[in-house]
């Protein structure tokens, strides 16, 4: 699989930026940029450092200056951005730029010299690769090579020239800070300001928008035509012995193409949404919820179960995170993971997409022993929530549904704050929360009889799904949330197809929910609110807007699977999404586009469930 850009998208900037690159190292940590090669946002680099898929990332290597110097002339090719304008302007002498096996690789053209980059990363080592090559010259070039360095979270403080690294030389290279190392051939230290590098992502989120970085020095090799030299950078042990980056290089493309063949892949967009679901998958365990901004998050994970682990054959890695979760469970409720590694209970429904997650898995592959271990905590996360657990989240006993009491914080994945508020209060009963409860009744009662175990009676799930029939009434529709602070929120929102869709599911009106939900549905994602409400936004401008029009493609996956149960033809329903494949994010899905046209991506430019969902569903429809 190839996505291959030419001078046409290279050398326009507008065109070039929005476009990144993405590769991983499966530790949390990676490299990203935009093809044109301007930093565009606080978060790119190319060695970006974390100990695990939820702990805080920082930003070592920012980027490495590529000055091709030809007789006396000398070709800076990188690309920057100051208050001033963009300067060198390197974007213009890019050829081509291809993605290959996930990789990326750049081909610069100047005076009849072509010169190449191509990089990877280490999978379960923050260290990447780096090799330049000459791919055309008549005579020997000189390449200068200028790492531009830093250490600092990717969204934090070290922005300005208040404290230059400490910088370790050797003849190999040089150690920043104590944290990494750079290593190359033809070293020769430096020490100075890079001023005022501008971030074009950042000045419409109002976050920090500059920054000056240390140049640490240069690389100065002189090379003929098919020669190259290399640029390694790692953190951890910085005494090990690493690899070159042709070795790191060549493992990750045998490694690419042992994932495809391994999930059997059928064509190109297949193929590439494994090797980016790869990306979001662990090295140790963890799933990273999106790149770059996004750590590991249970409900995220759980949401992007089938997708990652079942459509790609990788059940075993699957089953360890299933039972990691399972141990982490307290009074019903799974918590979301913190750079800490502490636990947040703040979620009414992770704990229950843990149950779905569970069913799918020993539904795909007939684990038993799987749902041995698993019956008693599930049990367990059933009495815990009749009880009542944190935060108000109790089952209602008259009703047997389950209810979120007043809070400040929202408890689905509908989770957005804006100044302190949820942009979507669930207080009451919402209609995913609920979908998801009685699933998980049906889940555990199956899974029980499978394994031979009788269960109590079945009167909760009776008095439930009974219940259920209140959020209906809305046409064919349900209601979002009912027994709210005013009353029920008949809202259209995309929620009510989980009613529908889950394996146990409590509403049996597929083609009500479908055709109540069709001014929800766009091309690449479904709309949180439907356009003729006063609240809808259709462009998103902030936090404030993720809910209230804006479109999920993770959504998708739910939409297209009530589709299939209902057996309506809908040619053509993923178009929109396999053209989204190239953009922003290449070879992946981003979180959410905007509800109106031209749906401009927003978030995560890299998102698990969204990415996942369009594997799984791309293959179910085959």
């Amino acid at each position: 699989m190839m996505y291959r850009f030419g001078p046409i998208v290279c050398s326009n900037l507008a065109a070039s930026t929005e476009r990144e690159w993405m590769i991983s190292d499966g530790l949390g940590g990676y490299a990203m940029g935009t093809i044109g090669g301007l930093r565009t946002r606080r978060a790119h680099g190319l060695l970006v450092v974390a100990a695990t898929p939820s702990a805080i990332r920082r930003l070592g290597l920012a980027a490495i200056d590529l000055t091709v110097v030809i007789g006396d002339v000398r070709y800076r090719l990188s690309t920057h951005e100051t208050s001033t304008g963009v300067h060198p302007e390197g974007y213009r002498l890019l050829t081509r730029v291809d993605i290959a096996d996930g990789l990326p690789r750049w081909y610069w053209a100047v005076a009849g010299v072509v010169v190449s980059l191509q990089l990877a990363m280490r999978h379960g080592q923050s260290a990447i690769g780096l090799q330049y090559r000459v791919e055309q010259a008549e005579a020997p070039v000189t390449l200068e090579l200028e790492p531009l360095v830093t250490w600092r979270t990717i969204d934090g403080d070290r922005l300005h020239d208040r404290d230059m690294p400490r910088l370790a030389h050797s003849e190999s290279g040089v150690v920043v800070d104590g944290r990494f190392r750079i290593r190359g051939e033809g070293w020769q230290p430096g020490g100075s300001w890079r001023h005022d590098l501008r971030y074009r992502r950042e000045e419409p989120r109002s976050h920090t928008a500059s920054e000056d970085l240390t140049s640490a020095g240069k690389f100065v090799v002189a090379l003929a035509a098919g020669e190259s030299t290399e640029i390694v950078a790692w953190s951890g042990d910085l005494m090990s012995a690493q690899s070159t980056a042709s070795e790191i290089i060549l493992d990750a493309q045998i490694r690419a193409r042992r994932l495809a063949s391994q999930a059997g892949c059928y064509d190109d967009i297949d193929r590439s949404l494994v090797l980016s679901a790869d990306t979001f998958i662990g090295a140790e365990g963890g799933v990273v919820a999106g790149y770059p901004e996004l750590g590991e998050r249970t409900r995220d994970s759980l949401i992007a179960y089938r997708g990652l682990f079942l459509a790609t054959a990788r059940v075993e890695e699957g089953r360890a995170l299933l039972l990691r979760y399972v141990a982490m469970v307290e009074n019903g409720l799974l918590p979301d993971l913190q750079p800490d590694g502490a636990g947040h209970f703040a979620s009414a429904d992770a704990s229950l997409w843990l149950f779905q997650a569970i069913y799918r898995h020993v539904e795909h592959t007939g684990d038993l022993d799987l749902a041995s271990a698993v019956v008693p905590v599930l049990a367990g996360i059933i009495n815990s929530l009749v009880s009542g657990s944190r935060h108000g989240i109790a089952v209602d006993r008259t009703d047997g549904l389950l209810a979120i009491e007043g809070s400040d914080l929202p408890r689905t994945w509908m989770d957005a704050i804006a100044d302190g508020q949820p942009v979507t209060p669930r207080v009451g009963k919402p209609v995913e929360l609920n979908a998801l409860w009685l699933s998980g009744l049906g889940i555990i009662r199956h899974l029980a009889e499978q394994i031979g175990r009788t269960l109590p009676g079945s009167r909760l799930d009776t008095v439930a799904r009974q219940a259920f029939a209140r959020f209906g009434g809305i046409g064919g529709g349900l209601a979002d949330v009912i027994d709210g602070p005013d009353g029920a929120d008949i809202s259209l929102r995309p929620n009510q197809l989980l009613a529908v869709t889950l394996p146990f599911p409590a509403w049996g009106n597929v083609n009500g929910v479908l055709q109540a939900v069709q001014p929800l549905i766009g091309p690449v994602g479904v709309r949180t609110l439907a356009p003729s409400s006063p609240n809808y936004r259709g462009t998103r401008a902030g936090t404030v807007d993720d809910h209230q029009g804006t479109a999920w493609p993770w959504l998708m996956g739910v939409y297209v699977d009530a589709v299939r149960l209902a057996a309506v033809a809908k040619p053509g329903i993923l178009n929109g999404l396999e053209d989204h494949v190239p953009v922003l994010g290449v070879g992946s899905v981003s979180a959410m586009t905007d509800g109106d046209d031209p749906f401009r991506p927003a978030g995560s430019p890299f998102h698990a469930m969204a990415t996942a969902e369009m594997l799984r569903i791309r293959r179910s429809l085959r």
